[in-house]
């Protein structure tokens, strides 16, 4: 067990917000935090719009994968975020849960992908502050 603390981030497919945020996430802390991103119904690839705008920041996230949500996952990780999953996050007691309600990247073009990524950071950000982990500028 690592002393560091964990999230996951969940969203349907797994190929827009919540890869967003677990890029966020990676970079902002620095591997202070162990990161985890699945859905509940994976889709094939990662969002080709929210590769684009990632890139923009400097954020690699083209050889992600998309990856089913498990039982093991959401055991695992101190803080589960949901992004329009609904109930699909098992409830451990103990766990730490939120629910950030984000647009959905999906089919949108990087002029409406922006925007959300700006917030995903926001968030982020405010998550790192919360779990007393100091975010790289």
């Amino acid at each position: 067990m690592s002393d560091k603390p964990s999230v996951l981030f969940v969203c349907v497919h797994n190929a827009g917000r919540s890869q967003m945020a677990a890029a966020w996430l990676s970079h902002l802390s620095d591997g202070h935090v162990e990161v985890r991103s699945a859905g509940s119904s994976p889709g094939d690839k990662v969002n080709p719009a929210a590769v684009a705008v990632m890139a923009e920041v400097g954020i690699d996230i083209s050889a992600e994968i998309p990856k089913i949500l498990t039982v093991d996952a959401v055991r695992e990780s101190d803080v589960c975020i949901t992004m329009g999953c609904g109930d699909t996050c098992p409830v451990f007691p103990g766990k730490r849960y939120l629910d950030w309600q984000l647009d959905d990247p999906a089919g949108q073009g990087v002029e409406a992908v922006r925007p959300i990524r700006d917030e995903i950071e926001r968030r982020v950000r405010g998550l790192l502050d919360e779990l007393g982990v100091p975010a790289r500028l």
